[in-house]
């Protein structure tokens, strides 16, 4: 990673000092950030997810990555994998280089709004250097990525027209679908783990609605299949608008438009050690186009666990369970967490309530492994920590977020 621009001694030494603040004050500056942002360019409500935003998800995510900045000012180079997983969702989303001198300025804004008098000129001037090196890094790699995207065999640039071939009602709450370019030309590759975004227009939505969505099948052929879940309603937390949109409005023969596959949490085959495999409930659309690709290395151990609440939320389990019988090379195990009586009575599952740690080490050999795992939040952190206390080393610990980058400590 290079950049043309460079820091001096002086600017690098205020930025490091304003960490502490930073870790205090940083997701109420993220939050004024945006309110200000918004308000003066409305337009960007067209990019960014409105409900992440209301539930505090993007300005949490927005203030990790300005703290992991900050530390690293003298070392960018340590937060590259950050950037390169941002820069992946800026390029689905098609955040462009003119973008930047926006977000700057209002950040700069939202930093002298919040911290009042502590924010100095000299400060501010720091983080205006600051920003102009971070957001050079960033555009770069952005740049690249564009290019990557436009320049592959069936790819293209920004967003594509796909029609709905096909939609299919996979369980209670999840459907899958099939999308075809409307063109009828080729469309790129991706690797299996990666994802794309969909762009929605409602009706009676001022602005549009863009969502990111795992490819849940294997690569190589003429459509890209994605499976949905719908958000309902709970407690305070209102109904997903892009997903009940997908589920109640889009049907067969319906037009859509997205952005050729991205993303940084992809499956990697060249360490000889084990893989496994660990999803929740939607969490397994990665996992599953993961696990058709491994289907097709016999020489690689695999194991595939699954959670969900019971069988009539578990989506794509027949599509699964062939995979896993024409195969020699897949152990598969599954968690209901409140299993039906025809679950019981079939003895479709090997688990009944939460995954633990006591019963992961029953059916993964050891934990000299690969682990990639994926689902909410709360899930995620179980198996994160689970992961940790058995002595996984982090390096061979891989998980993919839903929205914005989260926390998976407890």
């Amino acid at each position: 990673m290079t950049t043309t621009k460079t820091l001096s001694q002086e600017t690098i030494a205020i930025i490091k000092s304003t960490v502490p603040v930073l870790a205090e004050h940083g997701e109420a500056i993220t939050k004024r950030f945006y309110q200000m942002m918004f308000e003066n360019h409305p337009e960007l409500l067209h990019i960014f997810n409105h409900a992440n935003q209301k539930q505090g998800k993007q300005p949490k995510a927005l203030a990790n990555s300005v703290y992991a900045a900050a530390a690293h000012i003298d070392n960018l180079e340590a937060i590259i994998p950050v950037v390169k997983q941002i820069a992946h969702k800026h390029r689905s989303l098609n955040v462009k280089a003119e973008h930047y001198p926006i977000v700057g300025k209002h950040l700069l804004l939202a930093i002298k709004d919040v911290l009042g008098d502590a924010a100095t000129d000299e400060i501010i001037n720091a983080w205006a250097d600051a920003y102009g090196v971070i957001a050079d890094v960033f555009i770069a790699v952005e740049k690249e990525m564009y290019n990557e995207a436009e320049q592959k065999e069936g790819g293209w640039k920004e967003f594509r027209p796909f029609t709905v071939a096909k939609k299919i009602q996979e369980s209670n709450v999840i459907t899958s679908f099939y999308l075809k370019p409307l063109d009828g030309e080729e469309i790129s590759d991706y690797l299996p783990g990666q994802y794309i975004s969909v762009k929605a227009l409602i009706d009676g939505e001022e602005y549009n609605h863009i969502r990111q969505y795992s490819l849940s099948d294997v690569s190589g052929k003429d459509y890209y299949r994605i499976s949905i879940k719908r958000e309902d309603a709970r407690g305070n937390i209102p109904a997903g608008i892009v997903s009940t949109f997908m589920h109640n409005e889009v049907n067969e023969g319906d037009v859509l438009e997205i952005t050729a596959p991205a993303g940084d949490f992809v499956l990697e085959t060249e360490p000889t050690r084990p893989i496994v495999l660990i999803s929740g409930g939607v969490g397994q659309t990665p996992m599953i186009s993961m696990l058709k690709t491994l289907s097709q290395l016999p020489e690689k151990q695999v194991t595939y666990i699954h959670a969900a609440i019971n069988g009539n939320y578990h989506g794509l389990k027949e599509e699964v369970a062939t995979v896993v019988s024409e195969s020699n090379n897949i152990n598969y195990f599954l968690a209901y967490e409140q299993p039906t009586e025809e679950d019981r009575t079939a003895q479709t599952f090997q688990k009944e309530g939460f995954i633990d740690l006591d019963w992961l080490k029953t059916v993964v050999p050891n934990n000299d492994a690969e682990f990639y795992f994926c689902g909410p939040l709360p899930f995620m952190k179980v198996i994160n920590q689970s992961l940790k206390d058995w002595g996984v080393p982090e390096e061979q610990i891989h998980f993919e977020f839903f929205g914005p980058a989260g926390d998976l400590e407890k």
